[in-house]
């Protein structure tokens, strides 16, 4: 049998019996670790029990890279199918992806799963864990592959298999008695999957459709140790914790109605500081950056968004038209067509360039009722927007710029964790989901990378995730206990200001359109203030604190000397409040302590005998007595340079 010829990264480049697998191949390497789960073959993931028969390039992956860990996640989906099918031998099964993490399965039972079923399918899962069945797979023809799946009764892989592409390769994988429609790749055998733990179920619909038949939604995690396995439940414990829709609810931020309407959340007063403190300072910083502000109406008509491409592009995203008066008008999803009329008002020359327009414009989107999600998915938004307008020769300079305000507001906020990832377009989608210039796709996407690349800004490259009329960076961030959200989002514009007509006179007096950058740094005030809340845990630093101090009399005559004291603080622009309630003193410090009050001051009567007050602060040990001018310019310098939250060292 002829040999083949395998380099494998990190040993050695050896000669090989040609149908020989990576598995094997790793049992007889001593500087391969015996914890592989998966591999690289020419850099595409590949099963472990895949033969070899030409010459290649192998990596071998344990579960704790990112590769690895994510074919664990999506075995151990399997896994809890498996053990589903043995439990509920009615149940059809549907798809079971792997997420950040985590990994889920979605079901068509008959009855919900209860807390104890869930309990039974996990014991189940260890079960045939033990029983260390191998993993295999085969390729079908879409004939036999259909005729299969209608022999078990898997309504919903039949489905699958018709609605893919003909020229799709078909897997089917094995473990036991359990057969599945998958892509792979997978782990070489059940007994690789040890350390996993189903999370919650839910409902959910198939692909997402709520015309659809309602779903079972079980969500699991895995990991490749039982340490590792209990840091992850341990941070999902600490998560739960913060969940903003609870600390939301505990400081009374905002809160929905069923009669105002879902994803339309209503902003209490303390959520409304917030909001405004968060404008200013946004403005203080455009304000630096020359951005001019304008203001736009919620709502147009539809001839506006059939010109910027929204109608054609983003047209499911939108509230259904409005007939007024014979035409069709539409609430607004994104404030850009406005500012392009207002660039448009008034004619420009290349002095004028770059023209910087910011909104904090109210903004409405469709989001399926199954979708929302506190206020990580809503259906009215503020977003912190601007567009600049440019030259060709200025692009690079500005979009560096929204970059490096990034960074500024990452310092404010204390982000240590963040990855910018461009969108790029995919070719198969223009004309559908992109605008139909390839040159120009092409132009600008590597316009956008050397720049970035230029700055020494890392990114990473993410194909069909570009806007529908240029490449974008999406910001991504991880809050101080490590969960992701997306931000910010960066977006270039090369083919909008053409549909509008939008030009400037250069310096040779001919006529040009200038590029468009779509830039909202902070995002939206609902999804922003959602990760505050749990990046926070709800101790908001000083500056952003709803309520930053509450001044606590030990007894009601003393009421009157908090009340001046309050007087005092609100003087110099400190929240402050008394809780004047005939409670003791001890009642008053624990509710605010409920409340996350930064600073609480006591007073009493020496306090009162003294023009003084007793400081005593979340986080700190010691409390202390401090004359109230001086108290008042520690506050304000905190408040002004707006740090971080205080903790003791």
């Amino acid at each position: 049998m002829k040999n083949i010829s395998i380099n494998i990264i990190g040993a050695s480049t050896e000669s090989y019996p040609t149908g020989i697998t990576p598995l094997e191949i790793s049992k007889s390497i001593k500087e391969i670790p015996k914890n592989v789960v998966i591999c690289k073959v020419d850099d595409v993931l590949t099963d472990l029990n895949e033969p070899l028969v030409k010459d290649a390039t192998i990596q071998f992956l344990d579960a704790k890279s990112k590769d690895g860990h994510s074919v664990l996640l999506h075995s151990t989906a399997h896994l809890m199918a498996q053990a589903v099918k043995r439990l509920f031998p009615k149940t059809k099964v549907t798809i079971g992806p792997y997420l950040d993490n985590k990994f889920y399965y979605d079901f068509d039972v008959e009855t919900p799963f209860s807390e104890e079923d869930l309990s039974n399918i996990e014991k189940e899962m260890h079960k045939i864990s033990k029983e260390n069945l191998e993993i295999t797979h085969e390729v079908k023809s879409r004939k036999d592959a259909i005729s299969l799946f209608k022999k078990m009764k898997e309504s919903y892989k039949v489905e699958i298999i018709n609605d893919l592409e003909k020229s799709e390769v078909l897997k089917v994988y094995s473990q036991g008695e359990f057969t599945d429609l998958c892509r792979g790749p997978h782990v070489p055998s059940t007994g690789t999957i040890k350390h996993f733990k189903l999370l919650s179920s839910s409902a959910a619909y198939w692909r997402g459709d709520e015309n659809n038949q309602t779903l079972q939604r079980v969500y699991g995690t895995s990991f490749p140790s039982e340490k590792d396995l209990k840091k992850y439940l341990t941070m999902l414990e600490e998560q739960k914790k913060r969940d903003h829709r609870k600390i939301g609810k505990e400081l009374d931020l905002y809160f929905h109605d069923e009669e105002v309407g879902p994803g339309l959340p209503l902003w209490t007063p303390n959520g409304a500081v917030i909001i405004d403190e968060l404008e200013a300072l946004a403005k203080e910083k455009e304000d630096a950056s020359g951005y001019k502000r304008v203001r736009t109406p919620h709502l147009t008509k539809g001839a506006l968004y059939e010109k910027s491409g929204h109608l054609e592009h983003y047209t499911t995203s939108m509230y259904p038209a409005m007939d007024v008066d014979g035409l069709d008008y539409y609430i607004k999803p994104m404030n850009c067509p406005h500012h392009h009329k207002i660039y448009a008002n008034r004619p420009k020359s290349y002095r004028d360039l770059p023209y910087r327009l910011s909104e904090y414009g109210t903004c409405y989107r469709y989001e399926k009722s199954g979708e929302l999600f506190g206020l990580m998915r809503v259906r009215s938004m503020q977003m912190n927007d601007a567009h600049i307008y440019c030259t060709e020769d200025q692009f690079k300079e500005e979009f560096i710029g929204v970059c490096e305000l990034y960074m500024e507001y990452f310092k404010i906020f204390g982000i240590e964790k963040y990855e910018m990832r461009l969108g790029l377009h995919d070719p198969e989608g223009l004309g559908k989901k992109y605008i139909n210039n390839p040159k120009l796709w092409k132009k600008t996407e590597e316009d956008v990378r050397n720049a970035l690349k230029g700055a020494g800004l890392k990114f990473v490259e993410s194909v069909g995730d570009a806007a529908f009329y240029g490449p974008k960076i999406d910001v991504q961030v991880w809050s101080a206990i490590g969960k992701e959200f997306s931000l910010a989002t960066n977006q270039v514009d090369f083919a909008v200001p053409e549909r509008f007509n939008l030009t400037y006179t250069d310096g040779d007096g001919s006529s040009k359109t200038p590029l468009c950058i779509h830039r909202a740094p902070l995002g939206t005030h609902e999804r922003f203030i959602g990760f505050l809340i749990e990046h926070f845990g709800g101790d908001f630093p000083l500056w952003l604190a709803p309520k930053q101090v509450s001044i606590l009399p030990v007894s009601d005559k003393y009421n009157a000397y908090a009340d001046q004291v309050c007087s005092e603080l609100k003087k110099h622009g400190v929240r402050a409040e008394v809780d004047n309630r005939s409670e003791k003193i001890g009642a008053k410090i624990r509710d605010a302590e409920l409340q996350k009050i930064n600073i609480m001051l006591i007073v009493g009567e020496k306090e009162v005998d003294g023009k003084v007050v007793t400081v005593r602060r979340r986080f700190v040990k010691e409390q202390e007595t401090v004359e109230l001018n001086s108290l008042i310019e520690r506050f304000t310098d905190e408040i002004n340079k707006r740090s971080l939250p205080y903790r003791e060292s």
